[in-house]
């Protein structure tokens, strides 16, 4: 697990890093002493429970970046404790209930099959949230329904399986599409100021800047 501030020596809000499942998937509590928000809840739902019961959390909202298995498997068991509203793009709106879909038909012995109602994003654009204002960034490639949030005066962005550290996400999954994502990328992500940083789907912390460097899927 990894913390970090995100607003410095003065931080406000604060986030947590749960490497979950066996890819390993990022879910993150994004929090301040008033509100939190719980991202992508794929696996070992006790594990963030009972980090945030010791820490007197309560979620106000789930987000979904998009509807793989190791980014939902661990959502039924979180809103059955914390019965919030769940975020996903209506692209997906059907993947928590199809293991074709959202791929633990090819890749898990067991089928994971969610029976939650999603509240369905249906465009980009500002949300307030428990006293926060960021922007729900659409941003399709590794799958159809993929998302972004991105917190302007905080300087991040929660990524999904867009982009990691070096590298992009897959797309020969269901409703993958290589030039999308790297249109998306080129349009939604590199034009970020350089410091944002990104938390991505899987992997460590990295930032736009770096990637535009460095990042070889980038590159010419």
């Amino acid at each position: 697990m990894i913390f970090t501030d995100l607003r410095g020596d003065d931080g406000i809000m604060r986030w947590q890093q749960f490497p979950v499942g066996p890819l390993e998937a990022n879910c993150y509590v994004l929090y301040d002493d008033r509100f939190c928000l719980v991202v992508d809840p794929g696996d070992e739902a006790e594990t963030v429970i009972t980090w945030l019961e010791a820490n007197d959390l309560r979620p106000g909202a789930v987000f979904l970046t998009h509807a793989h298995f190791d980014h939902i498997g661990g959502l039924d068991n979180l809103v059955r404790k914390y019965p919030v509203p769940v975020y996903l793009h209506q692209a997906e709106k059907d993947w928590l209930q199809s293991p074709s879909l959202n791929g633990s038909l090819l890749f898990l012995p067991r089928p994971v099959v969610s029976g939650v109602s999603p509240k369905e994003i249906k465009g980009e654009g500002e949300m307030e949230m428990g006293g926060w204002s960021f922007q729900i960034l659409e941003t399709p490639g590794h799958s159809p329904g993929s998302i972004s949030l991105y917190f302007a005066e905080e300087g991040i962005l929660v990524s999904g399986d867009l982009i990691f550290k070096g590298s992009v996400g897959r797309t020969d999954l269901p409703g993958g599409n290589g030039r999308q994502l790297m249109e998306t990328l080129g349009k939604k992500i590199l034009p970020l100021p350089e410091e944002t940083r990104i938390l991505p789907g899987h992997g460590p912390l990295t930032t736009v800047g770096e990637e535009k460097a460095s990042n070889p899927f980038l590159q010419g």
